[in-house]
Formats: structure tokens, C-alpha cells, sequence
């Protein structure tokens, strides 16, 4: 562990030059394919970062906050969007911005609540419950292990990004928008995926991939077709990239299983919002709780059936789990040594 902790600082290190070099090129090279051209090779390395570590978490964390969100940032900044356009007024925050899964907020609140203490120890008192239940996995029904599943991914990457969002937050001096919007409280696809749940990947794959084959078509094609497609090659775009981020973990060809998931969703998301504007739908609707029951089912069931199964295969969930109590376990040894 203490080998892999040097090692991440190492990665810091060359990270935090790598994008301080992107951070001067907005003022030397003009958006479009030089800057692109510039930016490439930093996103070469942040694919292959991934693969110094072996730790789960580790790995996870630098192939989703470098190899996922950074590099679609940069290539965004190359042609001044994304996130990090306009660019932010200083070194500082265009690292954090870059570096992180995280978004300024647009309209901040005086009074918002940035770190909702009872709701957060709720969580990482549930979250501790789970990292146990794989001792019991043999007597788990499938439905509740989906489930399961489900809720440690949920929980990990919301824990984990509530604490990096309090500290870029006190380090930057500045609001940030939310990672997560109670997902559990989805009342249908459309709300879950592009209000909910890790909100900084539709806030890039819009600019990125929606918006461009939106454009591409609603000049040859029907309004409601145009988005169709749209939606469908950002979900598309999603699964290829899942794919490539399970490979980091698992270290399999990918299947395929991951993509047919996002593929399922994209198709249902994209006809959902069709039929959501049909004259017969506005004028009946379902209620509340029957809708989030079938949005939150619906993506448990999907998920334990594609998105689940390559990971359940190579025992990533079980190792995640195990791998969380030696974090902890060695943190308070640090702890304790620091206190004597």
C-alpha cells in the first residue's frame, strides 16, 4: 500500500505539469486542430496511467477522473468548449477543473448546503453495512444482489465525490455543482441519466457527442428523429468507453455486455422522450412512486444482467469491498502511529 501511495504522488506530480502545459497553450496556440494536435499526447499518457497501480480504487479513480472526464475536457478546451471554457482565471483552478469530476456552478445559491452532514453519515453507515454482505453472498437471492451491486457502486463514487468536491470547494473558494442528485429518486430514464446520476458525464458528452449529431441531422431528417439518434450515440459513446474502463480493471477483452447495456438504455431513453411528447401521454400521468419503482427496477435489473456481469465474473465487487477494509484498516494505523 505504501508503494502504491508513492506511486500515485509521482502521478500527481507529472499530472499537475501535464496540464499546467495545456493551461498555457489557450493563451499561445488558437482553439481548433493545433491546439488539439498540442493536447493530444497528454491524453495519451492519462490512457496508460491507469495501468502503473494495482489497486482497484486507485486504478478506477485515475482512469475515470484522467483517462474518462480529463481527457474529453482537453479535447473539448481544444476547440473552446466543455467545462473548461471559458478558461478559468487561474493555474489553480484549471487543474482542479481538469484533474477532477467537477463543474462550477452556474447560478450558486447564498445559503446551499454544500456538505449535508446527516445525509452523508447515513450513507457511509449503509455503505459500511454492504462492504459485509459478500460474506453472505451465497445466500443472496439474484434480485437483492443487483441491488447490492448497485448500491456500492452508488455510494462509493457518491462518498468519494462529496469529500473531492468539500475540498475543491475550501480549496478553490468557489461553488460547485453536485456529482450526484439522489439518483434513487428518478422518476424516469430522462431524469435519471441527465439529471441525476454523475452529472459531470452528461455535462461532457452533450458538447462532445450529443449536440454534433443532433446538428448533423435535424437538417435531414425529423426533429424527433435527429434526437433520437443523438441520444443513442451518446449512449453508444458511453458503453465503448465503459468498456475500455472495465478493461482497466479486469484486465479481459471486453464482451461487449457493457455496451449492449448503454445501447438498451440509450434506445429506451431516446423513445421515452418520443413518447413523451405524444398528445396521449401529456394528458396522463403516472404516478410518482409507481414511476420511481420502475425507473430505479429497471436500471437494477438491466444492470445485474449487462452491466454487472463481467465484473461479478472476475470478482471486482467481492475485491472492491476487501480492498475498501484494508483502506480504512490502514489509514488508522497511519492514524494511530501519528497520534503516538
Amino acid at each position: 500500500m505504501d508503494e502504491e501511495f508513492k506511486r500515485l504522488i509521482e502521478i500527481w506530480v507529472l499530472t499537475t505539469i501535464s496540464v499546467s502545459y495545456c493551461y498555457y497553450l489557450s493563451t499561445k496556440i488558437k482553439a481548433g486542430i493545433s491546439r488539439l494536435i498540442s493536447v493530444l499526447p497528454v491524453c495519451a499518457m492519462f490512457l496508460v496511467l491507469p495501468f502503473f497501480f494495482s489497486s482497484l480504487h486507485i486504478c478506477g479513480t485515475i482512469s475515470f477522473f484522467l483517462s474518462g472526464t480529463a481527457n474529453l475536457k482537453l479535447i473539448l478546451f481544444s476547440f473552446d468548449q466543455g467545462p473548461l471554457f471559458p478558461v478559468p482565471p487561474n493555474l489553480a483552478q484549471f487543474i482542479c477543473l481538469t484533474c477532477f469530476p467537477i463543474k462550477l456552478q452556474q447560478n450558486p445559491k447564498p445559503h446551499q448546503n454544500h456538505f449535508p452532514k446527516s445525509k452523508f453519515a447515513i450513507k457511509v453507515a449503509i455503505f459500511g453495512m454492504l462492504l459485509h454482505f459478500y460474506d453472505y453472498k451465497q445466500n443472496l437471492p439474484p434480485v437483492l444482489l443487483f441491488a447490492v451491486y448497485s448500491l456500492q457502486i452508488y455510494l462509493e463514487y457518491e462518498l468519494f465525490l462529496t469529500l473531492v468536491k468539500v475540498l475543491a470547494t475550501n480549496t478553490l473558494g468557489c461553488d460547485l455543482e453536485p456529482q450526484f442528485n439522489e439518483p434513487y429518486l428518478a422518476t424516469s430514464l430522462q431524469d435519471f441519466w441527465g439529471r441525476r446520476w454523475n452529472l459531470m458525464v452528461p455535462a461532457i458528452l452533450r458538447p462532445a457527442i450529443y449536440v454534433p449529431v443532433w446538428r448533423l441531422c435535424k437538417g435531414r431528417m425529423s426533429s424527433d428523429w435527429a434526437r433520437f439518434l443523438a441520444v443513442l450515440a451518446t449512449f453508444i459513446v458511453s458503453g465503448v468507453a465503459h468498456e475500455v474502463f472495465f478493461f482497466t480493471l479486469t484486465f479481459e477483452m471486453p464482451t461487449g455486455e457493457v455496451t449492449w447495456f448503454f445501447v438498451l438504455h440509450g434506445l429506451c431513453t431516446a423513445t421515452e422522450a418520443v413518447v413523451k411528447r405524444t398528445s396521449l401521454v401529456q394528458r396522463w400521468r403516472m404516478g410518482v412512486m409507481v414511476s420511481r419503482l420502475l425507473t430505479v427496477g429497471f436500471v437494477v435489473m438491466t444492470g445485474g444482467l449487462l452491466f454487472f456481469p463481467q465484473l461479478t465474473r472476475t470478482s471486482v465487487m467481492e475485491r472492491r469491498a476487501n480492498e475498501t477494509l484494508l483502506f480504512i484498516n490502514f489509514f488508522k494505523r497511519k492514524f494511530f502511529l501519528w497520534v503516538i
